[in-house]
């Protein structure tokens, strides 16, 4: 990517709006602009000012815009930026895009305006990462974490470790350019302390990963259990909306049905699948093997049993059959509204040893907000402020998890390995601890990186 070019690109969605913007970048940016303008002098105006006017193709206008300017290194992207705010009409964006390029402009790439503000150093990469997870966020706790990561988020504080950490590395390199006179310049307490330290923000970090990735992706979460247990009238009760079909008929559901549900600020895949149970035919057979597919890829399983009909032994069952490890499994008791008054069915999953189960009605929506507040404490332990220090990134967890087995290298070899060794283990360290921020890049994870990002971002 050249950035000796001026790139154009609609910065707005696609389609028939109020408002499209068309944004430019680069050294020509005001200029190209101004030759299509009419009004102001645009190359006169000082940054951050807006302007009125026509956007003229010859003797032909185009429309009537506002232009706005941002002078280098003042802008998102450190250079020369121009925003046209056209009228929403897909022909005249395409009209005004197509008169910039004749003028002197490219098509901007995926993610290209935000590549220049890292490489421009407006935003390190983290940073810029977390812009794409902004635009994507839909959630208030999504948003809130992906705010916070483009405000700086963790990658501050490791920058400070990495800056204390190089310091040590360089004291080693000295060392061995004294390798003959036997002479120690790093003092191997005091490294020992900053290792100590750094691996206990990196492990924090990395536990954080599971919190962080289930508001970033929304937290797979599939109801399942034995045919008319009350699956899909659960569904329709926390959706609050007839989405799934309900009937008495054992093996309604053949497929899974799936929709978003948010609660406090998360989100929740919620998956509707078929009853659990020996097929009938071939097209259920197919049925009941979605179901223990979506079970196997869910963070938390929602297993409803009619608390009414199932036997204590064959709900233990169930439940030791679907227990796997990584997946939170939530047992709800349902059809209370037909449970004797003594309640002996819930008395005897007791007995039994199986305490640990909810009860609702879902036909009457019985408990369903208190079900809502059990599915959200299940998987998100912990409470949100909006001020953790979260990993929502699978590419950060992967280099923090590098660094931490570099630096755990380094803490056990301390007493016994050369100063060459010690120092190959801290660069390694150094190097992965760099590539969260974009102090170590190279053109492939760059590419990577933005090519996942919308044109005009």
């Amino acid at each position: 990517m050249n950035q000796t070019d001026t790139i154009v690109a609609l910065a707005t969605p696609a389609g028939i709006g109020a408002i499209g913007i068309i944004r430019l970048s680069g050294p020509e940016a005001i200029a190209i602009a101004n030759s299509a303008f009419k009004g102001k002098d645009l190359t006169k105006q000082a940054s951050h000012t807006i302007h009125f006017g026509h956007i003229m193709d010859g003797d032909v206008v185009l429309d009537e815009v506002l232009a706005s300017i941002f002078i280098a290194p003042k802008s998102y992207t450190g250079e020369n930026v121009v925003e046209i705010s056209c009228h929403g009409s897909a022909y005249i964006l395409e009209s005004v895009i197509k008169l910039l390029m004749k003028k002197g402009a490219r098509a901007a790439k995926p993610g290209e305006f935000t590549l220049r503000a890292f490489l421009n150093g407006q935003l390190d990469l983290s940073q810029a990462e977390a812009v794409a997870d902004l635009i994507a966020s839909n959630s208030k706790a999504s948003q809130q974490v992906a705010i916070q990561q483009l405000r700086g988020g963790f990658s501050s504080q490791l920058q400070s470790l990495r800056e204390q950490l190089v310091q040590f590395a360089s004291l080693i390199e000295l060392e061995l350019d004294f390798a003959e006179e036997d002479v120690e310049f790093a003092n191997r307490d005091q490294l020992k302390i900053l290792i100590l330290q750094i691996n206990g923000v990196i492990g924090g970090l990395i536990r954080s990963f599971e919190l962080g990735n289930a508001i970033k992706q929304g937290v797979n979460t599939v109801i399942a259990g034995r045919p008319n247990a009350g699956k899909s009238t659960l569904l329709n009760a926390l959706l609050n909306e007839e989405r799934a079909i309900v009937s008495h008929i054992p093996g309604t559901t053949r497929d899974t049905i799936e929709e978003v549900l948010n609660i406090n600020g998360i989100s929740f895949r919620l998956i509707d699948t078929a009853g659990i149970r020996e097929a009938t035919d071939a097209i259920e057979k197919i049925g009941v093997e979605r179901t223990m597919e979506k079970i196997s890829q869910s963070a938390l399983l929602v297993y409803v049993f009619d608390a009414a009909a199932i036997s204590a032994e064959d709900l233990q069952q169930d439940i030791e059959s679907l227990q796997k490890p990584g997946i939170k499994l939530l047992a709800v008791a349902n059809k209370i509204d037909l449970l004797d008054k003594d309640q002996s069915n819930l008395s005897d999953f007791r007995t039994f040893g199986l305490s640990d189960f909810f009860q609702i009605s879902a036909k009457e929506k019985t408990n369903i907000d208190e079900l809502k507040q059990h599915i959200y404490n299940a998987a998100i332990k912990e409470k949100l402020t909006g001020e953790e220090m979260l990993v929502t990134n699978i590419r950060h967890l992967e280099a923090l998890q590098k660094t931490e087995e570099a630096l755990s290298r380094v803490l056990s070899g301390m007493d016994t390995i050369t100063s060459d060794f010690l120092s190959t283990d801290i660069k390694q360290a150094l190097h992965y601890l760099g590539e969260i921020t974009g102090a170590v890049t190279t053109d492939d994870l760059l590419e990577n990186i933005f090519s996942k990002f919308c044109i005009g971002k």
